[in-house]
């Protein structure tokens, strides 16, 4: 027998394995010593509205009955060793599912990473938080598994229309990750086990007959008329195949400036600028638990805000981006010179610090003193603010910071706190390392925060300058159906430097997109 129960029940109860079983067999009048029955949850949320924390959790029962797979998918992957080619570029969530899809439907990957494979890329990790040396083709954003690797590991997406979530999660724990993911309404894998896990994709991929080259960056690209035949590498190698899926994040200057110079069409799109906030864990869980300290069970609570500023008569979104509960704040820049803080957090969440991106929607008003470089202004506005950054803050990876309260009110923030960020802050005044078409709505939009969660805004907190890479400033077009670029044939750009992903999953699901087209219109 099998039978899907729907309960509310708290939270020592439902995170606690033993107690929830006990508590489903006592509602379904099952013997506790009964051997052949099962119980595994399904689906699992916190609703922490009220001061009494519930947990909606949904399980399937199994009584004298052999349970169901956890998962149907099956690492099977047939040999395309001597299939025909098609080009992958970058080695993100992105690229990775698209090389294991072109595997699926017969077609042999050559996957191309400028950066390093998962577990060297530490070294230039490690050089980057201790002695503040950047290494353009390795770093938080470059390397095996891409910027996804070495950040909070969420997998949730608003994206639903782009791909089955399910099947996507599946092959996540199919290479290791936790089942847990399945279950839980905002999953995460966590940058401590990510990396093990983007190596066995890899292996997957080598195991199948398809290929990975790492330190191997793409310099050009083989065009012959409106159609694109194969890449060149920085070695000078040439590669072709069916086609080329350009998977290479929203980082990857060189590739939109490469495109420029190569006629291939790129546009400039919205996105958003602004810093990394960081709490103490605690005051977060105290704001959303409605309690000093969570227990045991509970897991460390996170938050979304968002708020609409007028300044100078132009109306901007206020956001926070990418909340790290139980983190970390870490250097992202690609370059020497520049200056970009993000956020990551591991499996399970249990450092002492709570951060977020707080950013600041960008208009055309602001990219007009960098119209003479055209789809390219905002990434030029980028590199600007990063570059000041950078400069104002001693020209290493140290970066500038201001308590809240202090920011709001135009104070001088004398002394800092502690802070998960391993290079260092100094104190500066965040208004002036900030342009006024950010800093001015970042106020506003604290203060707004700061009245929806008491304590959010105060002096118990600080911003961390500066987070600029929320996503792409450009995006490469395509066709809603084809998903090939709009003028190029055989281009199929992808994910988040493409403009169409905002994170592990999307990205994910948008690979295994771009690799069906692919094999569907060139692939027979």
């Amino acid at each position: 027998m099998k039978k899907h129960v729907s309960l509310v029940l708290e939270p020592e109860i439902a995170f606690d394995a033993g107690k929830f079983q006990q508590h489903i067999f006592k509602l379904l009048h099952i013997p506790a010593e009964n051997n052949e029955a099962f119980v595994r949850a399904t689906k699992r949320s916190i609703d922490a509205r009220s001061r009494q924390i519930k947990v909606n959790i949904e399980a399937d029962v199994f009584v004298n009955q052999t349970p169901d797979p956890v998962i149907e998918f099956q690492k099977d992957y047939k040999d395309v060793s001597k299939a025909k080619e098609a080009i992958v570029i970058g080695a993100g969530p992105a690229g990775m599912f698209a090389a294991l899809r072109l595997i699926e439907l017969g077609v042999k990957p050559i996957l191309l990473e400028r950066g390093k494979d998962v577990r060297t890329r530490r070294r230039d990790l490690a050089a980057i938080n201790k002695d503040h040396i950047v290494n353009p083709e390795s770093n938080y954003c470059f390397g095996e598994g891409g910027a996804g690797t070495y950040s909070d590991g969420k997998l949730y997406t608003r994206s639903k229309k782009r791909g089955d979530i399910r099947r996507v999660l599946e092959i996540f724990v199919a290479h290791g990750a936790t089942e847990e993911i399945l279950v839980d309404a905002h999953p995460h894998i966590g940058t401590n086990k990510l990396p093990q896990i983007v190596a066995e994709l890899r292996e997957s991929i080598l195991k199948a007959g398809g290929e990975v080259h790492f330190d191997t960056k793409v310099v050009d690209f083989i065009l012959e008329g409106k159609k694109i035949k194969g890449v060149i590498t920085e070695n000078g190698k040439e590669l072709t195949g069916l086609g080329v899926i350009l998977a290479t994040g929203h980082s990857a200057r060189d590739i939109f400036e490469l495109c420029q110079n190569r006629g291939v069409l790129i546009e400039s799109k919205p996105f958003a600028m602004g810093v990394r906030i960081e709490h103490q864990q605690s005051l977060i869980d105290n704001l959303q638990y409605h309690r000093s300290d969570r227990g045991p069970y509970l897991p460390a609570a996170s938050y979304s805000l968002v708020a609409q500023t007028y300044h100078k008569g132009i109306q901007r979104g206020v956001f926070s981006f990418c909340m790290c509960p139980g983190g970390f704040i870490v250097p992202a820049a690609t370059a020497p010179g520049e200056l970009v803080v993000n956020g990551m957090s591991p499996s399970r969440r249990d450092s002492k610090f709570a951060n977020s991106g707080m950013v600041v929607a960008i208009n055309d008003s602001d990219l007009e003193p960098y119209k003479q470089f055209g789809a390219l202004a905002g990434l030029h506005l980028q590199m600007d603010l990063e570059q000041k950054a950078c400069k104002m803050a001693g020209g290493g990876q140290t970066a500038p910071a201001q308590l809240v309260a202090d920011f709001v009110n135009k104070r001088t923030s004398r002394q800092l706190l502690e802070t998960s960020y391993q290079p260092g802050l100094k104190s500066m005044e965040m208004s002036e390392v900030l342009p006024e078409h950010i800093a001015f709505p970042l106020k506003d939009g604290l203060k707004q925060f700061g009245q929806k969660m008491r304590g959010y805004t105060s002096n118990e907190a600080q911003i961390i300058g500066i987070e600029s890479r929320t996503s792409s400033p450009v995006r490469i077009p395509r066709d809603k159906e084809s998903l090939e670029h709009v003028e190029i044939l055989r281009l199929f750009p992808c994910a988040e430097g493409a403009g169409y992903a905002g994170g592990i999953m999307s990205a994910a699901m948008d690979g295994e997109r771009c690799a069906e087209k692919l094999v569907e219109l060139y692939g027979k």
